[in-house]
């Protein structure tokens, strides 16, 4: 029996190293389209691959998963994160833990998975071919099994030949990137963080949080990757023009009034720009004031008053700019829609239109947020498809 597997990333090679072992006599062939494979991998985390997430502060998988879910919830009763950092425990990737629950190889460099994937996969005799681009499924008569792990798509059209063989496709929007800002005063802010931000996108419930990063062009970090992922279909239908509400600080507008009126109280005497809320860098503190209150700004905190406070406030938790566009380059590396998930059999991942086909990974209708979650998404059906074709192996024998 012999099996391809379409696309030599991150799930083509999980499906392919687990199919073979559990089925050691399936013939297991990778084809990738491009000369080198694991190259998302080898880039991701800058570098050091976040290959899993431990979950922990996760009580909901729609709030890291915002399409797929479901089938996540599913298929983590079979797969999930402790069973894949068990499984490159087992296979010789120590791994780290970081306190904001992102899971990394301990040497802190993604060639230890890449490495791990084609040493692993040389040692169980899987062929593997590169500059070899796939574009039908006649192509793969000769295999008994087919497995397409070609990870997402910028545009629909890459995924036609498996719209003609039946299959329904959602269209594929990006999702993950940075946000481009009309706002040239943000931008001489260029590298200043901002911890404990949230973010809006007003009059929707779209929403995310997390640290904050300035631009010389917009705003980036985890906080923007995850507004991106959650509201990729309402960015993407707006042609990414949409106001932006940014809370400087985590903080509801009445408790960063009490907040402040603490500190009139505190520092009285001082001006503001010297007696700052200290979870905001200098440099973010005083653009803020000078947004709110630039006209007072050489009074003292006591000379203000609380109209000028409260206008201090609504202005570090409801800052709002105009979304301008994406970043103005392709920092992308996630697209959400693929292969509607109505298509595959949600225990194997076979599809439901072709049989002993399989799909896995991006290729599907299924993105994660920053943080791991896609590759545990890829690692997850990987790991499902696998397991469904060696049970027609199994029930063979």
């Amino acid at each position: 029996m012999k099996t391809a597997v379409v696309g030599g990333g991150a799930a083509g090679f999980f499906l392919a190293v687990n199919l073979k072992e559990m089925a050691p006599q399936m013939e297991v062939t990778i084809y990738e389209r491009s000369q080198h494979v694991l190259r998302k991998v080898g880039i991701s985390g800058g570098g050091r691959c976040n290959c899993t997430n431990t979950f922990e502060d996760v009580s909901d998988l729609s709030a890291v998963y915002p399409r797929g879910h479901r089938l996540m919830r599913r298929l983590f009763g079979m797969f999930g994160h402790r069973e894949a950092m068990r499984w490159f425990e087992s296979h010789g990737v120590s791994l780290t833990v970081q306190a904001d629950h992102c899971v990394f190889p301990a040497s802190q460099d993604a060639q230890t998975i890449v490495r791990c994937f084609t040493s692993t996969a040389r040692r169980l005799g899987i062929r593997v071919v590169t500059g070899q681009r796939i574009g039908s499924l006649s192509e793969l008569s000769d295999y008994d099994f087919v497995a397409i792990t070609t990870g997402g798509a910028p545009r629909a059209e890459m995924l036609e030949w498996l719209t003609e063989a039946g299959h329904r496709v959602v269209e594929p929007v990006p999702s993950l990137f940075s946000l481009t800002i009309d706002d040239s005063s943000l931008h001489a802010l260029t590298g200043t963080v901002a911890e404990q931000a949230s973010v809006l996108i007003p009059g929707t419930r779209l929403r995310a949080a997390g640290p904050l990063l300035i631009t010389h062009w917009g705003v980036s970090g985890p906080a923007i990757l995850r507004l991106s992922s959650v509201a990729a279909r309402h960015l993407y239908e707006n042609n990414y023009r949409s106001p932006l509400s940014i809370n400087w600080t985590g903080l509801t507008a009445a408790q960063a009034a009490e907040r402040l009126h603490e500190l009139a109280r505190q520092h009285g005497s001082r001006q503001p720009r010297n007696a700052r809320l200290t979870e905001l860098p200098q440099r973010l503190w005083e653009h803020l004031l000078a947004k709110s209150i630039d006209d007072k700004a050489q009074l003292t905190w006591r000379e203000l008053g609380s109209k000028n406070l409260n206008r201090l406030a609504n202005t570090l938790t409801n800052y709002t700019c105009q979304i301008a566009g994406r970043a103005p380059f392709k920092d992308e590396y996630v697209t959400c829609g693929g292969i509607a998930l109505s298509d595959v059999n949600p225990h194997t991942m076979e599809s439901r239109v072709v049989p002993r086909l399989f799909f896995a990974g991006e290729v599907l209708d299924i993105d994660g947020i920053t943080g791991g979650f896609n590759f545990q998404a890829a690692w997850t059906t990987a790991y499902a498809a696998a397991r469904g074709i060696a049970e027609y192996e199994m029930e063979r024998q």
